[in-house]
């Protein structure tokens, strides 16, 4: 049967239903599935026919699978192909809607913006470095490789570099450098060097002999640990390669390493097996042989023994560097155990009332320093350098221009105040020493900052993260909560004498050499191992890549202490630690500041810490499964002991606190008390007024103490309060120090 001929109104229409078979033959139709009526359901409604003429007749029929259209229709297009029209359509529509020329010149300008935001959030957040790209990221170096060659030379040959870390190979050494602090019989390491230019990254020992003694108590005194050997050393070499973060290392292991090998262990030493590993500490072989014998110590720490020495003028800092003869400082010379450029004072710095923060850390000084208070004659022992603590006290926001009767002022203040008065005691006048700080005399007393400073003007003060004149205006120092209810934050109190301080370390250490900490921190040992070590040290900042300078070691008028204040000068006077540890870190200077690992000066820093490496990343917990004794969560567990952990303190005391540390630094608790219950110094009859004007105190008798009294011990005693009684108990003479010794009246 022959198929009807469609009219000319729907030929159009359905004329490509038909294929063309060849000439002579009929067209044929093609049929698909989906010309094929789908069945009915029993309960449907019938579909709605909409008026031929609107629709045609064919209009049922798909006519997918004819379509003459040779490209695919979008709605098949994958997401790729989608994704890869997108600049096309991008393009498109900005020229429709800003026009040829605006439209793509406005896009081009998002997508450079897109790139850099991309840029600076990955600098921020993701990159090692963690700062805002193009922000404060300007180079820090103001001395050229010429001038930073001659420090670090004048360093080595100073004997201030008693270390076997390779130099940086940008310094650029073409012939190794004689140093005299260590050892002739060492063999130079083989650090890689440059393959070209013959640069050298080592030095060729000079000095004496080293030699590690086993360091252990003897009957009948086992039941104290033994005083350091006079002249002994602590090889930070070997200590860091113990107890750095950087390499996995932990705190408890680091402190093993320093109790059982200074013999603080107190014969109680429970290791059998070989244990050569835990000698740090060393002496120099044969004195006679390479340095001078030490003579009588002659040395009064009261002032400079010998006047600064000289150097060269210079009216260009960074392109003419005058530095001092270097024989001068050279460890074969030294003829005394207190040589001049390494008078043993520790220098603390406090504003505002006296409270027992700064009462706890000297303290802590008498009862672990070698200060010979045991002795009727301490100046008996010639071959002993007897430290000193120098308590510089601040009693103005920055003491730029003391009156004359300020220093009259400052020990009045001192003598009414019951947590200052107990040192000005005769017995302890050649030990602590109480200083005003004088920031005009300070700094026109030193070369380089003397014709320079005055130029800062208001940025006198710069710091990181905080606004001076904001600081300013708040009150001046902080009130000590008896009731556990402090008004006073980190936030909020006044950090202006931390800004300060931030300064004074630098310009302290450089004058008159020695070592800075801040009044937050407690002593735990003696330091003679320390002192011993000539060259510059701070700490590690945590887990962090930089320093805290919340303790400093300088030599005095050494060529590093003029690059960090010449390079703060030029970098808007900023003396604190993050940007310190850029002037370092970019100069290539950071190894002659050696970087201690923090176990040694801030033991419980990791186990209070955590970090996020990334913004999405859980929050990692710092070396909680295997932490040091005791265990601290939050700096707040020493003022406040968990009562899951406040069984420990009674019982093992002092000697289970951080045993092997150096110092325990508690982080700015200004407003926590020590001892709530017994919040005067408690040292005895010999101390009477003080106790009384501290009871006075805390009954609200004056207004410098907020009310409130704890008329009870805890049951259970806090770290902080045990710490305090048992420094007091040995004031008293009611018990020995840690060394076994007896103070003598």
């Amino acid at each position: 049967m022959a198929l009807p001929t469609p009219s000319p109104s729907t030929g159009s229409r359905v004329g490509h239903l038909f294929s063309d078979v060849g000439p002579g033959h009929a067209p044929r139709l093609r049929l698909t599935r989906s010309m094929v009526p789908a069945p009915a359901h029993p309960h449907s409604h019938p579909p709605r026919r909409e008026a031929e003429g609107s629709r045609g007749r064919y209009s049922h029929i798909s006519t997918d699978a004819f379509t003459d259209d040779f490209y695919p229709s979008p709605r098949h297009a994958t997401r790729w192909g989608a994704l890869a029209a997108a600049p096309a359509n991008l393009y498109k529509a900005s020229v429709v809607r800003f026009g040829r020329r605006r439209g793509p010149a406005l896009l081009c300008f998002c997508c450079l913006a897109l790139l850099l935001s991309t840029f600076a959030v990955t600098g921020r957040l993701v990159s090692k470095a963690r700062r805002w790209p193009f922000v404060g990221g300007a180079d820090t170096v103001v001395f050229g490789t010429e001038e930073l060659r001659k420090i670090w030379e004048w360093e080595i040959l100073s004997g201030h570099y008693p270390s076997t870390r390779a130099i940086p190979p940008e310094i650029g050494f073409t012939t190794p450098l004689n140093n005299p602090a260590l050892p002739s019989t060492l063999t130079p390491p083989k650090y890689p060097t440059a393959s070209d230019g013959g640069i050298v990254t080592y030095t060729v020992g000079t000095g004496a002999g080293r030699i590690y003694p086993e360091v252990k108590n003897r009957p009948p005194e086992s039941g104290h640990p033994p005083r350091p050997i006079p002249g002994s050393v602590a090889d930070l070499d070997r200590i860091l390669e113990h107890c750095d973060f950087e390499t996995g290392k932990y705190v408890r292991d680091c402190h093993e390493l320093l109790r059982l090998g200074a013999a603080l262990d107190n014969a109680a030493r429970l290791r059998r097996e070989d244990v050569e590993f835990l000698r740090y500490i060393y002496v120099h072989d044969g004195e006679g042989d390479h340095i001078i014998p030490r003579g009588e110590n002659t040395t009064t720490l009261d002032a400079p023994a010998v006047p600064a020495p000289e150097r060269r003028a210079s009216a260009n800092w960074e392109n003419d560097l005058p530095l001092p003869p270097h024989s001068q400082y050279n460890i074969a010379n030294r003829q005394s155990s207190c040589p001049d450029d390494d008078q043993r004072i520790f220098h603390m710095f406090w504003a505002g009332p006296f409270t027992d923060k700064p009462y706890m850390a000297m303290m802590a000084f008498l009862y672990t320093q070698n200060l010979g208070l045991h002795l009727d004659d301490p100046a008996a022992e010639s071959n002993v350098c007897r430290p000193q603590l120098w308590l510089w006290v601040s009693r103005g926001p920055v003491d730029a221009m003391p009156s004359t009767t300020a220093d009259d002022e400052m020990y009045e203040e001192l003598r009414n105040n019951p947590w200052a008065a107990p040192f000005l005691h005769p017995r302890f006048k050649d030990v602590i020493k109480f200083k005003l700080w004088n920031t005009t005399e300070q700094l026109d007393s030193i070369d380089e900052l003397r014709d320079d400073w005055r130029r800062l003007g208001d940025k006198l003060l710069s710091t990181h993260g905080s606004d001076p004149e904001k600081e300013a205006k708040k009150k001046l120092g902080s009130n000590v909560a008896l009731d556990g209810k402090p008004t006073e934050t980190f936030q909020t109190y006044n950090k202006l004498p931390v800004i300060l301080s931030d300064m004074v370390r630098f310009v302290l250490c450089h004058r008159y050499g020695g070592i800075y900490l801040d009044v937050d921190m407690l002593f735990l040992r003696d330091w003679e191992e320390l002192w011993g070590w000539p060259g510059a040290f701070s700490y590690r900042w945590s887990h962090e890549d930089r320093y805290n300078t919340a303790v400093l070691r300088l030599r005095r008028g050494s060529a590093l202490g003029t690059f960090l204040l010449r390079t703060a000068l030029r970098n808007g006077f900023n003396f604190h630690p993050i940007p310190v540890s850029r002037y370092l870190k970019e100069a290539k200077m950071d190894k002659l500041l050696f970087r201690i690992p923090d176990a040694l000066f801030d033991p419980a820093w990791l186990n209070t810490d955590h970090r996020k490496p990334y913004p999405w990343s859980r929050t990692e917990y710092l070396q909680r499964d295997r932490p040091p004794q005791p265990f601290f969560t939050d700096f707040d567990n020493f003022f406040n002991t968990p009562p899951q952990m406040s069984g420990a303190p009674s019982v093992i005391g002092f000697d289970g606190f951080f045993r092997g540390a150096y110092l325990y630094h508690y982080h700015n608790e200004w407003w926590k008390p020590f001892d709530a219950a017994r919040f005067w110094p408690d040292l005895g009859p010999r101390f009477a007024d003080a106790e009384k004007m501290g009871r006075a105190a805390v009954a609200n008798k004056t207004a410098n103490y907020q009310i409130g009294i704890v008329p009870h011990d805890k049951r259970d005693l806090d770290w902080a309060t045990v710490l305090k009684r048992t420094f007091e108990a040995y004031v008293r003479g009611e018990r020995p120090n840690m060394y076994g010794e007896w103070i003598h009246w």
